[in-house]
């Protein structure tokens, strides 16, 4: 490695961390202090709140390291920039492609690392953040999920539920049962899917088993549409559903085969399984990116502005990357293009901003 690139990665690391230090305490209070009123109405104690947000560190880690890397990139350029360095090494007939190298090298590494996160210690800690938020802080003990399915007693019936859509916000694979004296099966009900509409389930290609007890024998019904009262809501579901921030990249596909060859609708877990990998993959364009920014003429007499830049770029594939995973899950774009669209489309204005600065 060049005497330069070794002397950029050491600059370049030392404001990353900084940067990501400061991101991630203000999380910590910020996240902690919102939520003091939770934990002093719930059951658990203010170490066990504190225990809760520190165990999303990792999932925020990896969520902010995208913009992390573009400002530590521009402001290691800028400062160089600043400093004339930049000018010293453009009259040596340095490019700036050149120059751009360590940029990449240190986006590709940070992209690993955030793959490497998601695979192994984001599922654990998520899991168990979310299991404190949802089972102690709400105390929703009338409720179970598993691997697979979810658990649900609403009164005297208990509800069992093969896949959840959190975001069409339907059912698919109910068995509604509901016990009478003696813990006899009075009804039951298996339909093949359903959904929430004006406070009531409407459950559609329903069989439903009634119990005679005249002739101690099951009437069996064949219905369309039944709509029944449940004390539960969507939210209620989405919050047991498993989630694919629970999951690794190897889980969620194994997740994804499983709910299609059951039949059942995996578009929503199709795009963000495609999100895990496109997502690391912005650490590459955001060096490029700020590679390019912090070269430019202006950044020698106004470097705030260059990081004001650098900010507004964050913010703006944060909105194209979250409408793009949005049409996904409306299924308006295919999984893989929802996820992979927006870092093509900064990939090509990165270069060409390049380009244009070189």
């Amino acid at each position: 490695m060049k005497c330069l690139h070794r002397y950029w990665l050491k600059e370049f690391f030392k404001y990353f961390i900084i940067i990501q230090v400061m991101i991630l305490v203000l999380f910590v209070f910020i996240d902690y202090l919102s939520r003091m009123d939770n934990f002093l109405q719930s059951d658990i104690t203010l170490a066990r709140g504190l225990w809760y947000v520190v165990l999303k560190l990792p999932f925020m880690f990896v969520q902010l390291t995208p913009a992390s890397l573009l400002l530590a990139v521009v402001v290691t350029f800028g400062i160089m920039n600043r400093n004339m360095e930049l000018t010293a090494l453009k009259s040596s007939g340095i490019s700036v492609y050149f120059l751009v190298k360590p940029a990449l090298l240190a986006g590709v590494i940070l992209a690993c690392l955030m793959l490497f996160l998601g695979e192994t210690l984001i599922p654990a800690s998520m899991a168990k953040a979310n299991f404190i938020r949802y089972h102690e802080m709400e105390g929703r003990a009338q409720m179970s999920q598993g691997r697979k399915d979810i658990w649900i007693k609403s009164g005297a019936t208990l509800v069992h539920i093969n896949f959840f859509d959190p975001v069409g916000q339907k059912v698919a694979g109910v068995t509604c049962t509901t016990m009478g004296r003696g813990f006899k099966i009075t009804t039951r009900m298996d339909a093949g899917g359903g959904y929430y509409e004006n406070g009531h389930w409407i459950f559609e290609k329903v069989t439903q088993q009634l119990y005679n007890p005249d002739n101690n024998e099951y009437e069996v019904s064949v219905l369309p549409r039944k709509v029944m009262t449940l004390d539960i809501e969507p939210e209620d579901l989405g919050r047991v559903a498993q989630k694919s921030v629970e999951m690794s990249f190897s889980e969620l596909r194994a997740y994804v085969k499983k709910v299609v060859a059951e039949g059942y609708d995996a578009t929503t877990y199709k795009v963000d399984m495609n999100g895990k990998l496109a997502f690391p993959f912005i650490c590459v364009i955001m060096a490029l990116t700020g590679a390019a920014t912090g070269m430019r003429s202006f950044v020698k007499t106004n470097l705030p502005a260059a990081i004001a830049l650098g900010v507004v770029i964050c913010f703006f594939y944060w909105f194209v990357y979250g409408f793009c995973m949005s049409l996904g899950y409306a299924k308006i774009l295919p999984p893989f293009v929802a996820a992979w669209v927006g870092n093509i489309v900064f990939l090509c204005l990165g270069i060409i901003y390049l380009i244009h600065t070189e």
